[in-house]
């Protein structure tokens, strides 16, 4: 069983910076408004359920299950 940890929002907004990949395009690469994505990393939006919890499992912020689809 492979075990993974979460990154903390530092970590993922270095990674960010070294791709030279901006929020807004990430977002839209994964179907994810681009200010709910920037309230997530801030860690000024709960990620419990929903559009939130399936951005930070796609960031790397928390560990879990993330939807493929964006629901509507």
């Amino acid at each position: 069983m492979k075990v993974t940890r979460a990154k903390s929002r530092e970590q993922v907004r270095h990674e960010f910076a070294q791709r030279g990949e901006s929020v807004a395009a990430w977002a839209a690469k994964h179907g994810l408004h681009a200010s709910m994505v920037r309230e997530v990393l801030a860690g000024t939006r709960p990620a419990l359920r929903g559009e939130t919890h399936r951005a930070a499992v796609l960031l790397g912020i928390k560990t879990g299950e993330a939807t493929t689809q964006r629901e509507s």
